[in-house]
């Protein structure tokens, strides 16, 4: 996962309320500044709406386009295969917020 955000960098992260339950995924080059503003429900409308509060997935791209296309592919895939991505750093599915500072 790394420590800090990379500005010049980008982050794919997926946000949840629960394992196994509603996901979000969403690009950012500040990764922990945009995870602080889902927890305070100034993220998304989406996460908002669910409730969705923890992070379960972060993934470090060298740039923020790079960062975009990874996002774009993740949302194209099957329930199942995000359920295994995450599982595989995650397998407990814990919130991995505290980790960025």
């Amino acid at each position: 996962m790394g420590g800090g955000d990379m500005a010049q960098g980008g982050w794919v992260y997926i946000m949840t309320n629960t394992p196994y339950g509603m996901l979000y995924i969403g690009v950012t080059a500040h990764l922990a500044s945009r995870v602080q503003q889902h927890r305070i429900d100034t993220g998304s409308a989406y996460c908002r709406r669910y409730g969705l509060k923890t992070l379960v997935f972060a993934e470090q791209h060298e740039t923020i386009q790079d960062a975009i296309a990874r996002e774009k592919r993740l949302k194209a895939w099957r329930r199942s295969w995000k359920d295994d991505l995450i599982a595989t750093i995650n397998p407990t599915w814990a919130d991995l917020y505290d980790q960025l500072h």
